[in-house]
Formats: structure tokens, sequence, C-alpha cells
């Protein structure tokens, strides 16, 4: 004799509902049954709407550009074309905690000044010429270079050079919206480089010295706002020379900020790593989501089940717990942002190899 279906169980309809019932009187006292929801609340592993995604940037450039001539940087104020999540459309979203955009400014523009409670960062994808200013120090951007907007710094940048240049934009958009702490400025009229002082030049803090007892210019964000690609592609080197790569990650390095030891921003994780040419590594999967930028170099990246070629000023999006494999065809140098410092410092972050 077969066990009797849930249906047929005395008493099951009844109790269901005045389940049923409970839930109509609680609702009117905004009261929800934690039960019906906790599987997806609380999971087993990462539950994540993110898909892993891919932008060709042979085939955006033309987009890049086209936006150039049909909008002006002053009435964008910033001329970027989001990179938006497959699983997150219409919600500028790269991941469910970050956004990511590639910026265009053309020869002769300046893009207005401003300032955020959201973090900036920039890695330079194309072109030279331009510049960002940080609170009125400005810096060459050059391609391959790691530029940092703290948070509620006044900030522009301009393009007094001969080519367009593009960068890749990462922020903590999304976190800083969860967290209801969003704020945003435009100077009063006139205003050069904001209200704020002037600080130090990056140069007191770059080559491992501080000024005696002054205090940290961006709290926990670094000092220095600008990483060069040449020197960070030294240090890169400097490693490869004194030890074997990581089986999963190649040679790995974080920016970091130089008076904590840390990472360069408190929300965000920056990251460069190299893979020698024909390494294939071992599948990783960690809890950050992280958005990729190709330097240098041709390979091909797994991710999930699906194989993807890419070339340099190529962008790809790992999501949260989405197993992930490098193969280089040639020497290649990976650049890569996640939320991986807010991770660290809630104590989430976990990382699983193979």
């Amino acid at each position: 004799m077969t066990d009797p279906t849930p249906a047929a169980v005395p008493g099951r309809s009844a109790n269901q509902a005045a389940r049923a019932d409970l839930y109509r009187r609680m609702d009117v006292q905004h009261l929800a049954p934690l039960w019906e929801v906790i599987a997806n609340l609380i999971p087993a592993e990462p539950l994540s709407p993110c898909e892993p995604a891919f932008w060709q940037y042979r085939a955006l450039r033309p987009f890049i550009l086209e936006s150039g001539d049909l909008i002006t940087a002053q009435e964008a104020i910033r001329r970027v074309l989001v990179l938006e999540n497959p699983g997150l459309r219409g919600q500028s979203r790269v991941t469910q905690s970050l956004y990511a955009g590639l910026q265009l400014i053309m020869p002769g523009e300046t893009a207005p000044m401003h300032r955020h409670s959201q973090a900036a960062l920039r890695f330079v994808v194309e072109g030279r010429g331009a510049f960002t200013a940080v609170n009125g120090e400005r810096v060459a951007m050059q391609p391959g270079d790691f530029i940092i907007t703290p948070s509620w710094t006044w900030h522009d940048h301009g393009n007094p050079g001969e080519e367009p240049v593009v960068w890749l934009d990462g922020l903590d958009v999304p976190l800083v919206q969860a967290l209801a702490a969003q704020f945003h400025e435009i100077p009063p009229p006139g205003a050069a480089t904001g209200p704020g002082a002037r600080r130090p030049p990056a140069a007191s803090y770059g080559n491992n010295l501080a000024p005696l007892d002054a205090p940290p210019p961006f709290g926990p964000t670094s000092p220095v706002f600008c990483y060069p690609y040449d020197r960070s592609r030294e240090s890169l080197e400097a490693m490869a020379r004194g030890c074997e790569p990581d089986a999963s990650h190649g040679w790995k390095m974080k920016y970091l900020n130089p008076l904590t030891g840390g990472h360069a921003m408190p929300t965000m994780g920056a990251f460069l790593q190299k893979l020698p040419k024909g390494f294939k590594s071992l599948p990783c999967r960690s809890t950050d989501g992280a958005v990729y930028s190709v330097a240098e170099g041709r390979g091909r990246v797994k991710l999930g089940d699906a194989w993807q070629a890419f070339e340099a000023r190529d962008h790809f999006v790992v999501p949260s717990w989405t197993s992930a494999a490098f193969e280089a065809e040639d020497d290649c140098v990976l650049f890569s942002f996640s939320d991986r410092a807010a991770q660290e410092a809630l104590g989430l972050w976990r990382e699983r190899r193979g």
C-alpha cells in the first residue's frame, strides 16, 4: 500500500488554509514568515543573478567613437558606455555590487568637475594625451595606468592631446546604493578645483615615504592616485623572475595602499597578473565578482562551461562563485577589479580551486 499523497493527509488542507490566513493578517502589520523564504536568503552557496559576459573591444570601439560625434562631454557629464551584465539589464551593473563602463574623451574636451560618495577607479585602455585631476592635482593618463578617484573628491578629466582616449571606469555605485549613502555635488560657479585644498603631491607617498604625523589625505583610500603601468609591469616581471607561477592565477599582484599595506581602495580591490605563454590554469572560483581588462596578449578564458578567446583591450566579467580558467597563447597581462576589499573587511571572501 502506497503512502497517501500530501493532499490526502488528513488536516493538511486545513493547515495550509490556516497558514494562508495567518500570513494575510500578518501582512497588515508588515510582517512576513521567514520559513517561506529562508532557503533563498541563506543558500548553501552563493546564488547570483549575474551571468558571465564578454565584450570584444573591436566590436565596441565603433559605438564608443560614434558616441563622441553625437554627444559632447559637457552634455553627457561623463560619456560612458555602460557594461551591463546580461542578467541585470537596465540596472547599470556589471555585478550585484559593481558598475563598469568604457569612458571616452575626445581631443579638446573637458568633462565637468563634480564629486560623489561613490569611489571610482580608471584603467586606461586606449590613447594618450588626456589627464584626470583629483582635488586639483593632475596626472597624465597612459595606456595601462591604474588611477583612483577617492570618494568625495573633486575630479574632472580633460584631453588637450590629439587622439581619443578611452578608459575602463569601475565604481562601487551598487554597493553605495544598497547602503543608501549616495551623495553628489557640483562645484560653485567659477570654482577651479572645488572648495577643498590641494593635497601634497602623489610623489610624497609613492617612494616608501610619508609626511610624518600627517593624516591620510583620503582616509582608508591610497594617497597615491596614479599607478603607472610601466612601474606595475616592472613589478610583475620581478615577481616572475623570483618564483613559479601560481597554478590558478599565474603571477598576480594587488595594488596597495602604501600607508596600510592593504588594498588601495576600501570597497574595491584592483589587481594585475601575468600569464606566461602556454600557461594553462587550474579552474578557480571566488565570492568576489571580478571585471577584467586585457592589457596585453591573446588567450582563452573559460567562464563556467564556455570558452572565449580574448585579445588586448577585451573585457569580461566573472560573477561570484563562477568557475574561471585561463589559457595563454602569448604572454598575457590582465587587469581586474572586484569587491574583494569589502568582502575581506567583512570576513566574507572565499576561494575554491579545482
